[in-house]
């Protein structure tokens, strides 16, 4: 039996946590993704960090598929959209603690391509190997 992805479950839990411990959560987005609405003017390296204070946001929705909200950016409203594959960390402004998302089984990682499929001729000649790195 495969499981849902957690990482949907493990945001909401910290938003919880962070904002129990009087701390603003902050949302790591990958905006490369197409899916991804988000202020391309406050986007930097391909990513943007996101307030997701209650008083900084309205009408959040962290969903199994998707964090949304509406926010004034600059002082315009807009309205925000981040798959949850793109979430890339949710942390507290002034502790610092959080939690960073890499590869989820049951989450497609948009950074590794797809594999190519192997052929017959492409296996392995002889014995398998180990080898020892130090």
């Amino acid at each position: 039996m495969s499981m849902t992805p957690s990482r949907p479950y493990l945001i909401r839990a910290l938003y919880d946590w962070i904002l129990d411990n009087d701390d603003v959560p902050y949302l790591v987005v990958d905006a490369t993704l197409a899916s991804v609405m988000v202020p391309e003017q406050f986007v930097s390296d391909g990513q943007i960090i996101l307030n997701i204070a209650p008083s900084a946001v309205q009408n959040l929705e962290i969903a199994d598929a998707a964090v949304s909200f509406s926010a004034r950016f600059g002082g315009v409203p807009m309205q925000v959209y981040a798959p949850i594959l793109a979430v890339k960390a949710i942390y507290a402004k002034q502790s610092g603690q959080g939690m960073g998302f890499g590869y989820e089984p049951g989450m497609p990682d948009p950074e590794d391509p797809v594999p190519e499929p192997k052929s017959v001729s492409d296996k392995p000649k002889g014995r398998p190997t180990l080898k020892v790195i130090k």
